[in-house]
C-alpha cells in the first residue's frame, strides 16, 4: 500500500472499491443472500419445533422460538460478514488481480473501509432477511424491538468485527485450505458456542465461565437485549467488551494493510 494514511475525498478510489465489493456479492445474491436466509430458517424450524416446550429462557418471559430468532439473525450477520472479506481477499490474491488495488491511489484507511463496510452491508442484508421472514411466520412479537438502537449498535459492531477477522484471515491465507481452517476451527466454534441456541445460565459453571471469554457471546447477548430488553449480562458490559475488541481489531487490521502484509503471494 502507499504511505498516505488520510481519508480520500468523496467520490475517490475507496468508494469505487466499496462499490466493486458490493457488486461482487450482489450479482450472486441467490448464493450470498438467499441461501444463508434459508439455512437460518431451517435451523429455526427444527430447533423451535423440537425444543419450544422443553426450554425456558429469561424466566419464561420470552418464548424459546422468539429467543432463538435474534441469535440466528446475528449468527448469519457474523458468518456472512466474515465470508465476504475473507473470500474476496483470497480470490484476489490467487487470481492475481490484487496488484490493481495496490497500484491504485488508495490509502490503507480507504482499503480498510471499502472491505469492512461492504461486508457489514452483506451481513445486514442477510440478517434483515432472516428477521423479516421469522417475524412474519414464527414470532410476530419481534416486529417491535424493545430497544432497537441497541440492536442496531450490536449488529453493526458484530458485522464490523467479523469483517476485520475476515480480512486478517484473507491476508494470512495463501490458499483456500488455510482459509477453511481459520473458519472451521475458530469462527464456527466461537459462533455456535456463543449462546445462539441457549441461554448461558443453563450451562454448568465451567462452561458458563468459558462463555464469558467469547466475544461473540457479548455481541449476540447485546443484540438480543435490543429485541427483548432483557439479557444474560448488562448491555453496557457487552458494549464495552465488544467496543474494545473492535478498537483493537481496527488498529491491528489497518496496521497489517498499511504494511502490505502478505498482500502478494
Amino acid at each position: 500500500m502507499n504511505d498516505r494514511t488520510t481519508f480520500e475525498a468523496p467520490g475517490s478510489t475507496w468508494h469505487m472499491l466499496f462499490y466493486k465489493e458490493v457488486l461482487r456479492f450482489w450479482r450472486v445474491s441467490f448464493q450470498t443472500v438467499a441461501a444463508p436466509v434459508i439455512m437460518a430458517l431451517l435451523y429455526l424450524l427444527i430447533f423451535s419445533h423440537v425444543l419450544e416446550s422443553r426450554v425456558s429462557v429469561f424466566g419464561g418471559s420470552v418464548s424459546y422460538t422468539a429467543f432463538l430468532v435474534p441469535g440466528l439473525v446475528m449468527m448469519t450477520v457474523l458468518q456472512n460478514a466474515f465470508a465476504n472479506t475473507s473470500s474476496s481477499l483470497i480470490q484476489s490474491k490467487i487470481t492475481g488481480n490484487m496488484i490493481f488495488f495496490l497500484l491504485a491511489p488508495i490509502t490503507p484507511w480507504g482499503f480498510f473501509l471499502a472491505y469492512v463496510l461492504a461486508a457489514v452491508l452483506r451481513g445486514t442484508v442477510v440478517g434483515i432477511g432472516v428477521w423479516l421472514v421469522a417475524a412474519l411466520f414464527f414470532a410476530p412479537e419481534l416486529w417491535r424491538p424493545a430497544a432497537p438502537l441497541w440492536a442496531i449498535a450490536f449488529g453493526f459492531l458484530g458485522g464490523a468485527i467479523l469483517a476485520m477477522l475476515g480480512m486478517i484471515a484473507g491476508l494470512w491465507s495463501e490458499k483456500f485450505d488455510q482459509l477453511a481452517t481459520f473458519q472451521n476451527f475458530i469462527i464456527l466454534p466461537l459462533t455456535f458456542l456463543s449462546g445462539v441456541f441457549y441461554s448461558v445460565h443453563s450451562l454448568p459453571a465451567f462452561w458458563f465461565g468459558v462463555s464469558h471469554l467469547n466475544p461473540f457471546f457479548y455481541v449476540i447477548d447485546g443484540f438480543r437485549y435490543g429485541f427483548f430488553g432483557v439479557s444474560d449480562v448488562s448491555p453496557w458490559l457487552s458494549l464495552t467488551f465488544v467496543g474494545t475488541v473492535g478498537a483493537v481489531l481496527t488498529w491491528g487490521t489497518w496496521a497489517l494493510i498499511a504494511r502490505g502484509w502478505k498482500l502478494r503471494i
